[in-house]
C-alpha cells in the first residue's frame, strides 16, 4: 500500500483507539457513580445494577475492539496491514475502508464466524 494510504488508517486507527478509551473511562465513571450511590430503594437498585451490568458489557466489547485496533496499528508497523491473518490475501479495500482493524478478507471471516478459524 501507499504511504499516503497507510497514514490515512493510520489516523483513523488512532481516533478509534482515543473514542474507545474515552468510551471506556465514561463507563468506568459511571459505573463508579452508581457504587457510590447508597440512597436507594429496591427498584432504584435493580435499575442501577442492570445499568452497570449495560456499561460493563459495552465496555467488554470495547475492549475487544481496542484489542483489534492495537493490534492493526502493529501491523502498520509490521508492513503486514491489509493482508489476511490466515490465508495471506490481500483484504478487499472497501472491507479496509469500512474496518480498518479487520483481520481477515471476506471469505476467512465467514470461516471465522462460523467457527472453522479462530
Amino acid at each position: 500500500m501507499q504511504k499516503k494510504i497507510l497514514d490515512e488508517y493510520r489516523k483513523k486507527l488512532i481516533k478509534k483507539r482515543k473514542e474507545i478509551l474515552n468510551t471506556i473511562s465514561t463507563a468506568k465513571t459511571s459505573g463508579e457513580e452508581n457504587l457510590l450511590d447508597g440512597a436507594q430503594d429496591v427498584a432504584d437498585k435493580a435499575l442501577s445494577s442492570y445499568s452497570r451490568e449495560m456499561l460493563y458489557s459495552l465496555s467488554d466489547t470495547e475492549r475487544r475492539v481496542l484489542s483489534l485496533v492495537e493490534d492493526a496499528l502493529l501491523r502498520l508497523g509490521d508492513k503486514s496491514f491489509g493482508v489476511c491473518v490466515h490465508c495471506g490475501a490481500k483484504i478487499q479495500s472497501r472491507r479496509m475502508e469500512a474496518v480498518p482493524w479487520a483481520r481477515h478478507c471476506l471469505d476467512c471471516q465467514e470461516l471465522q464466524e462460523k467457527g472453522y478459524i479462530k
